[in-house]
C-alpha cells in the first residue's frame, strides 16, 4: 500500500457531511490512488466491514455514528480519453463535482450545465443519478470504473449496467456491493440547451442574453440555486432531502382536479406522472418551520436546515413528521434523497 493512505481512529465525521451534525467514525481511510483498495481493505480494521464511502457528505443524513469503518476517495486526476466530436471525460470519484463541471465548460464541451452547484464528489453522481432542471447525470454517463470488495475486479459499467432511475442505480440498490472509483462521460461540442425548466429561461433573458451558450445557461443556474438553496457553508443543509413522488396518473389527474395548482409532470413512462413534493409540503405549511435547530429552509421547503446544533436524529424525527403530514392531507408518500446513516426511514 502505496504512502497516499491516511487513516483515523475514532474520526470526527461533523465536517464532513454538508448537514453539520455530529457523528464518529470508527476508522477513516483517506485514499488518493484506487489501486491502494485492495491493500486497504485487507486490515483488520476494514475486513469485517464493508466501508461507508464518504464523498462531499451532501447525500447523507447521519442519524447516528456509522458501525462501519469510513472511507474517502481523494484522487483528483481528470482527462480526455478520446474525442471525436464528443469527448469521452474521465474523473476520479474525488473530484469535486460543480469544479468538474465548469473545466468540462471551459473544454468547450456541454451536457452538465444544468446540474452546476451541486454539491459533492463526481463519485456520488452516479450513485444517485443527480439531477436538478430538466437534466439527469445518467444522460452523459459513458462508464463507470467500481471496485468489488467481494471479488477483488475492477469492473467498468456502461450506462445500461448501472440500471439508472430516477434517483437510484444499482449502486445506490446494493451499496456494499461496488466502490465506485471513477467516472467517464460522454460531452458534446455542440450544446442541446434546456432552457425550460423551473425558470431558467426567463433567468436567460433577465441576464440580457438572446442567443445562450451552455456557460450561460450554467450561470443561469448558478444564479438560482444561489437564490433558492441556502448555503451549506453557511446553514448545514443536504439540498433537496426528498424526492418528487411518482405516482400513477389517475392519482394525479385526481389530485390535479382537487387542487388545480398543482404542478404535474410526466414520470418514468406514460402511465405514471412526478409530483413536486414541495408543493405539497408547503402546502401542509412546513416552508420556513423551525423546532429548536432542525428546520426547513425558508426558500424552499424540500431543504431541511440545521441551524446550528441540531442532530442528525432531530432532523431525521422531523423529516418523518412532514412526510406524515403529506401522506395524511394528499395520500401521497415522499421518501428522503439523502441516504440515512445510523438509523432506518
Amino acid at each position: 500500500m502505496s504512502e497516499a493512505v491516511r487513516i483515523l481512529r475514532d474520526a470526527p465525521l461533523d465536517r464532513r457531511n454538508t448537514f453539520g451534525v455530529a457523528a464518529r467514525a470508527p476508522w477513516l481511510a483517506e485514499l488518493r490512488d484506487a489501486g491502494d483498495l485492495p491493500g486497504l481493505l485487507s486490515r483488520p480494521e476494514f475486513r469485517e466491514r464493508a466501508p461507508l464511502v464518504l464523498g462531499g457528505g451532501s447525500n447523507l443524513l447521519f442519524a447516528g455514528d456509522p458501525d462501519a469503518p469510513v472511507l474517502a476517495l481523494t484522487g483528483q486526476d481528470v482527462r480526455v480519453l478520446r474525442d471525436d466530436g464528443t469527448a469521452i471525460v474521465r474523473a476520479d470519484a474525488g473530484v469535486q463535482w460543480h469544479g468538474f463541471v465548469m473545466h468540462t465548460l471551459d473544454l468547450g464541451l456541454a451536457g452538465l450545465e444544468n446540474l452546476a452547484l451541486i454539491p459533492g464528489t463526481v463519485g456520488a453522481a452516479p450513485i444517485q443519478n443527480i439531477g436538478a432542471y430538466g437534466v439527469e447525470v445518467r444522460d452523459f454517463i459513458h462508464a463507470v470504473e467500481a471496485f468489488e470488495p467481494a471479488s477483488g475486479q475492477v469492473h467498468r459499467l456502461d450506462a445500461a449496467a448501472c440500471r439508472f432511475a430516477y434517483r437510484d442505480s444499482v449502486f445506490k440498490h446494493e451499496p456494499d456491493r461496488y466502490i465506485v472509483t471513477a467516472v467517464e462521460f460522454a460531452l458534446p461540442h455542440a450544446p442541446t440547451l434546456k432552457l425550460d425548466y423551473a425558470g431558467i429561461g426567463d433567468e436567460i433573458v433577465a441576464m440580457g442574453i438572446a442567443a445562450p451558450t451552455a456557460r450561460d445557461v450554467a450561470n443561469a443556474v448558478i444564479a438560482i440555486r444561489r437564490r433558492k438553496l441556502p448555503d451549506p457553508a453557511v446553514l448545514g443543509n443536504a439540498g433537496s432531502f426528498f424526492k418528487n413522488p411518482i405516482v400513477a396518473q389517475a392519482q394525479a389527474e385526481a389530485l390535479q382536479a382537487q387542487y388545480p395548482a398543482l404542478p404535474v409532470f410526466r414520470g418514468n413512462d406514460g402511465t405514471t406522472r412526478k409530483l413536486p413534493a414541495a408543493w405539497f409540503i408547503e402546502a401542509c405549511g412546513w416552508k420556513g418551520h423551525r423546532d429548536g435547530d432542525a428546520g426547513v429552509a425558508a426558500t424552499h421547503a424540500l431543504v431541511l436546515v440545521n441551524h446550528g446544533h441540531a442532530s442528525g436524529q432531530q432532523l431525521l424525527e422531523l423529516a418523518h413528521r412532514i412526510a406524515d403530514s403529506v401522506r395524511e392531507r394528499f395520500d401521497v408518500a415522499i421518501e428522503p434523497e439523502p441516504r440515512v446513516i445510523g438509523a432506518a426511514w
